[in-house]
């Protein structure tokens, strides 16, 4: 048998190991590239995480800047406190998870066991306060009011103490200066949380795990100027957790200081003002239900009304900003936010919306002029204005016969608007309205800047409501199913009107625009936007964002950023038109509604223009308004539930103007006793080495043994209202009269850790 040879198996062989040496090369050069890559490429980046397994960080927290009054009066700043705080991260590595630790400190700080537990558990939705919503893993503050001698105790027995600290901390502290509370302009903190902190990361000014962070007002708008920066030491420690060396430090940088337009001593008398004309309110009976007025909430606004700055806003109820400081209580808690406390956390000057009333005129006056209607025309002033079947009436039915715009103003004519609008919603069409329906009512509300926010430097601010036809059209789409659900043709008042609404609620009817025409119906105001308008009208024209904040200042005083008063636009209006109005609420102060308010004021001087308004709410009592102005503030005060804009709002409102002018009740003017009868224009002075000069502000009203003890002192001679003023006891008037002696000023230095 003949052998044939294996020609073809030695190339199959070599192509094989050709492409098993291909393989092996390819996989040696993975490799090495890979290696390349780690060690030399990212070996830097590598290496620097590698070391960060063994560095640990210490946190230093930053002193948070002050927020100071247009004078440098401190109204949020710090104050150092002996804080005990509890690591959760120690506690939970305990076979009881800390109980027992944490039971021995409530003994030693007076507390019962339960309360320090709750400090130290987490919220969630189910938790209700107290609880920790920072960090689980940073100290966790159980008290920031430990005397010296329980710091010695938990310090020197620390082994009975493990995770406990005791430590001298800034915190944060409101002063409330001569009892100017100012709570819901300042707001509050609270710990920064995770999601906080994530979403923070890629920003210019990321958190801390020990941040605390404004919730509210001031403290919120202004956080991240006063929040500063936390210094941050690193340590290298080794695998045992000992340190064996300092890589770097980052020192804390304070934060920076707020100066604000709020005079602490017009606050003080804004806040003590208001509270009292509501405590008048509440003895006064409300003719329409026979008992008395419940006068349960308000807000007065002061404002530069050159500038749009604030010197005053007072929100009432309120409540004290410090209970927030260390972890709320939940008793507090529950106080400020349960259904009974009336909400104190609310700003009502810039979160109240309420319908305005008469204070509203001027809107529909402009609106009028802007239609064609003459201001000096004769409009018929009736004791009422009937559509259909039903009849609209003046207040109290009065009828002052043909009287032109501004006598309108000046006497609150309701009928005069009515026709007027009633007349401009038939040339538009009624309930079927043109195709370019002119709607000069609710046009000319929406130039003046109202259904929109004024853009004040304060958060949550709510926009009102101006309830033209395409918010008609939208209120109805939203509503219509649940009012077709519960309406009824032949059911009580509130069944026939959801029946109504279900079949037209979308159209604008006759009825909507005589309502709106007077400051009623849906339409929905706040005290800062009707700031706003007035102070607008007593410039010339200019609606100016109202501020707060009037500088910004650094810690060592040397930079300064001042908050230049910024416009929104111009009122629609002529100047001509302007100035018939500024006539008019002149007369309104001397001949109108509010002129048996301001009797003996120095009208030749001090020009007052004013204008009172009382708005019916469906269920409520009516809504007490009144707002005002002189060439340099704006003054407006609501008091829900409190009656007449004259009777309730009005008083107070004089008082204010009073003490900024240092005017008597007898009208006569002393500018030594003025708080600022010119607005504050220069910032608080600062010092070389950073402090600023802080005045003391003393209680109002003052007690005979305190009173007008310092600087620009209320008037208190003659028959001013500080003179003599009713003993919150027996209600009699007492003199409290008194020489003003002048103090010596003060300076505010920092207070750090």
């Amino acid at each position: 048998m003949t052998n044939i040879p294996e020609t073809g198996r030695t190339p199959r062989v070599q192509i094989r190991l050709v492409i098993i040496q291909i393989l092996v090369v390819s996989l040696l050069g993975t490799l090495g590239g890979r290696l390349w890559y780690l060690q030399i490429r990212e070996g830097e980046a590598y290496a620097k995480e590698a070391s960060g397994n063994h560095v640990q960080q210490v946190v230093d927290p930053a002193v948070r800047g002050s927020i100071l009054d247009a004078r440098g009066v401190p109204i949020a700043d710090n104050e150092t406190r002996l804080v005990v705080s509890a690591s959760r991260t120690d506690l939970l590595k305990m076979k009881d998870d800390g109980d027992a630790v944490l039971a021995k400190l409530a003994g030693v700080l007076g507390m019962t066991p339960k309360e320090v537990m709750n400090k130290v558990r987490l919220c969630d939705s189910k938790t209700p306060q107290p609880c920790w919503n920072g960090s689980p893993y940073q100290p966790i503050p159980i008290t920031d009011e430990a005397t010296a001698k329980q710091a010695l105790q938990i310090r020197e027995r620390s082994e009975d103490f493990p995770g406990i600290t005791a430590e001298p901390q800034a915190v944060r502290r409101y002063p409330s200066p001569g009892k100017a509370n100012t709570a819901q302009v300042l707001g509050y903190l609270s710990p920064v949380t995770d999601e906080e902190i994530k979403q923070a990361q890629n920003t210019n000014s990321p958190y801390l795990r020990s941040d605390q962070v404004g919730r509210s007002g001031l403290e919120r708008e202004y956080d991240k100027q006063l929040r500063g920066k936390a210094g941050v030491t690193r340590y290298e420690v080794d695998n045992l957790g000992r340190v064996i060396g300092q890589a770097e430090a980052d020192p804390a940088q304070p934060g920076e200081n707020l100066v604000t337009s709020i005079d602490a001593r017009v606050q003080r008398i804004a806040e003590y003002e208001l509270n009292e004309a509501m405590k008048e309110a509440r003895k006064q009976v409300d003719r329409n239900t026979g008992t008395n007025y419940k006068a349960d909430s308000g807000a007065v606004v002061v404002m530069e009304a050159k500038t749009g700055r604030i010197v005053s806003m007072a929100s009432n109820p309120s409540y004290d900003p410090n209970a927030w400081v260390g972890g709320i209580s939940g008793k507090d808690y529950a106080r400020l936010t349960g259904k009974k406390s009336n909400y104190p956390l609310l700003n009502r000057a810039i979160q109240g919306q309420s319908a305005p009333g008469s204070i509203f005129k001027v809107v529909p006056t402009a609106a009028a002029v802007n239609a064609g209607y003459p201001f000096d025309g004769s409009y018929e002033c009736s004791s009422s204005y009937s559509i259909g079947g039903q009849v609209f009436k003046n207040f109290e039915s009065k009828g002052y016969g043909p009287i032109n715009l501004g006598r309108a103003l000046e006497v609150s004519c309701d009928t005069v608007f009515y026709r007027l609008s009633h007349e401009e919603w038939k040339r538009d069409g009624g309930t079927k309205p043109k195709k370019n329906a002119k709607d000069w009512f609710y046009k000319t509300a929406h130039q003046f800047g109202l259904g929109a926010e004024t853009g004040i430097d304060l958060p949550n601010e709510v926009s009102g409501r101006i309830p033209d036809r395409q918010w008609k059209l939208n209120y109805w789409k939203a509503n219509k199913d649940a009012w077709c659900k519960t309406g009824k043709k032949n059911g009580d008042y509130a069944e026939r009107i959801a029946y109504e609404n279900c079949l037209e609620g979308n159209r604008m009817r006759a009825g909507d625009s005589v309502n709106y025409s007077i400051g009623q119906g849906d339409t929905l105001v706040t005290p800062i936007q009707m700031a706003t308008i007035y102070g607008a009208i007593a410039n010339g024209g200019t609606l100016y964002d109202p501020t707060v904040g009037k500088a910004v200042l650094s810690a060592d005083g040397k930079n300064v950023e001042e908050i230049k008063p910024k416009s929104h636009g111009k009122l629609p209006m002529t100047r001509k038109t302007r100035n018939e109005i500024d006539d008019a609420l002149a007369g309104v102060a001397t001949r109108g509604t509010a002129a048996w308010r301001f009797q003996g004021w120095p009208q030749d001087e001090i020009p007052m223009h004013a204008k009172t308004g009382t708005a019916e709410v469906y269920g409520k009592q009516t809504t007490s308004w009144f707002a005002s102005y002189t060439k340099d503030y704006t003054i407006v005060m609501t008091i829900s539930q409190g009656g007449t804009g004259s009777g309730a709002s009005a008083p107070a409102v004089r008082k204010l103007y009073n003490a900024l002018y240092g005017v008597s009740e007898d009208g006569k003017i002393d500018k030594k006793k003025a708080l600022l009868y010119t607005p504050q224009k220069n910032l608080p002075k600062i010092e070389s080495d950073g402090s600023i000069d802080s005045p003391k502000v003393g209680a109002y009203p003052p007690k005979k043994t305190e009173q007008a003890t310092e600087e620009g002192a209320l008037p208190v001679t003659g028959n001013s209202p500080a003179a003599t003023v009713p003993d919150p006891n027996t209600g009699n008037n007492r003199d409290t009269r008194r020489r003003a002696a002048r103090p010596k000023k003060r300076k505010r230095r920092r207070t750090s850790p």
